[in-house]
């Protein structure tokens, strides 16, 4: 498994199994499992996702030990709001069951972010947490963070797909040395519907996921498709024995569309 270095020095992998909606029981301990058996070693979930539980009991049910995954959450904005992250971290690590998080993201930008992230930074001196970082955070909300921050964001996790590429937000995060994870890679689907992906993925003996995600791969984004499929997963997996001609980049470059297929972090009401 490729990774990407972090600016505190830690190796995240760059393909995760990411677990959003996926029922929490079986359908999620068994995505995890064929996700480790498809070589996967990074793990991606929330609390708003409501399966933490089933995470913590794949990752204690797996086949290899816990320090050889990576295991990402993110505190949720009801409790970012109330000033009880530390609370919530506590608490996910009781449904993980696990003593640390390697990665904590504060989920969106929301009145008490800044002081959020100063409880963050606390949790990285308790031991709790390895590194801590952002998700859906724009320059001007990354800025905040920042002027008030001890410990450099990691990661930011933000929508990223060949329709909306965010560059405005990827060039700050590069400026400041931190790392980009994509969610809704694939467009929720919607890659199907463009011809593109699979005029390219039979040249290369590909799927047009696997195209896709080798394209952000190529331009250094950490990715976290959501599968409960076992051979989609297995599929997604498959990144790492090809590259994509730069024309072929290109083509895919030319697709931006600034489309988002979820929420506008400037314009949110949760």
């Amino acid at each position: 498994m490729k990774t990407t270095k972090l600016n505190n020095g830690l190796a995240m992998p760059q393909l995760g199994l990411g677990v959003y909606k996926a029922a929490n029981g079986q359908e999620t301990i068994n995505a995890i499992h064929w996700a480790i058996d498809a070589d996967y070693r990074h793990v991606d979930t929330a609390r708003i996702y409501n399966n933490e539980e089933a995470v913590g009991d794949a990752l204690r049910s797996a086949t290899i030990p816990r320090s050889d995954i990576w295991l990402t959450t993110k505190i949720w904005n009801d409790d970012i709001r109330a000033g009880r992250t530390t609370a919530a971290l506590h608490e996910a690590l009781k449904r993980l069951k696990t003593d640390y998080i390697d990665l904590l993201l504060l989920h969106w930008p929301v009145t008490g972010s800044v002081a959020a992230w100063q409880e963050l930074e606390k949790a990285v001196g308790a031991g709790k947490v390895r590194a801590i970082g952002l998700s859906n955070f724009m320059p001007e909300h990354l800025r905040e963070i920042l002027e008030a921050a001890e410990i450099m964001p990691a990661v930011n996790q933000i929508e990223y797909h060949p329709y909306l590429v965010q560059s405005d937000t990827v060039n700050e995060c590069d400026a400041n040395g931190i790392a980009i994870t994509a969610w809704s890679p694939l467009i929720q689907g919607k890659f199907l519907e463009e011809p593109l992906f699979a005029q390219i993925a039979e040249r290369y003996g590909k799927t047009p996921a696997q195209v896709v995600l080798r394209w952000c791969i190529q331009n250094d984004i950490i990715v976290i498709p959501k599968s409960t499929n076992q051979q989609r997963i297995h599929e997604n997996g498959q990144l790492f024995d090809f590259e994509l001609e730069e024309a072929d980049m290109v083509a895919i470059d030319e697709l931006e569309r600034g489309e988002r297929v979820g929420p506008d972090p400037y314009d949110f009401d949760f």
